[in-house]
């Protein structure tokens, strides 16, 4: 069992009979309660978020949660389909279990499928990605002295703030977690 200093970021912990990550923990000390922590925690199940403050005497179970690699195929209804790279099976997932991953998805991407109790629940993307640019509006002349930005499209369809002298056919390479424009590929 696991206890109030095992709380880490990117640890995965069974709470309530459900799978969970945690995104962000404080702790911090009060004169009669003792210790508590305050986490955000989000639901490998569902995608849902929640806070929750787990005092000095709570226990928990770590999480078994194991990796595979899969491909994603495509888009059907509000789910994603993707095939299994070793047996080849294929499965969905729902567009609110993926979150903001789904917005990164293009057909043939190589994703590592989080697995509990022998079912694919999430995925996890590379921390980096590459994208064509498909729409950008021009770089104004006298605009680069300030530095300025200006949003493209990429061809997932997402927006994205870049430099001004980004345009149409160039290839970009996105940061995943964050969102956000790192470089020209």
């Amino acid at each position: 069992m696991l206890g109030l200093s095992d709380i880490k970021t990117g640890k995965k912990i069974v709470w309530d009979g459900q799978p969970f990550v945690v995104l962000d923990y404080q702790h911090s000390m009060t004169g009669r309660t003792g210790a508590v922590m305050r986490t955000k925690l989000r639901n490998l199940l569902t995608g849902a978020t929640i806070e929750y403050t787990f005092q000095d005497k709570d226990k928990f179970e770590e999480a078994e949660v194991t990796k595979s690699s899969a491909q994603y195929l495509y888009p059907e209804h509000d789910e994603f389909q993707f095939m299994d790279s070793e047996s080849y099976e294929q499965f969905a997932l729902s567009v609110a279990t993926l979150g903001d991953s789904a917005k990164y998805l293009l057909e043939g991407t190589e994703v590592t499928v989080l697995n509990y109790e022998g079912r694919a629940i999430n995925v996890e993307l590379p921390v980096k990605m590459t994208f064509e640019v498909v729409e950008a509006p021009p770089g104004l002349k006298g605009d680069t002295a300030s530095g300025g930005d200006k949003v493209v499209t990429l061809e997932n369809g997402l927006k994205l703030t870049v430099p001004l002298f980004i345009v149409v056919g160039d290839k970009l390479i996105v940061n995943t977690e964050k969102g956000v424009y790192v470089s020209r590929a």
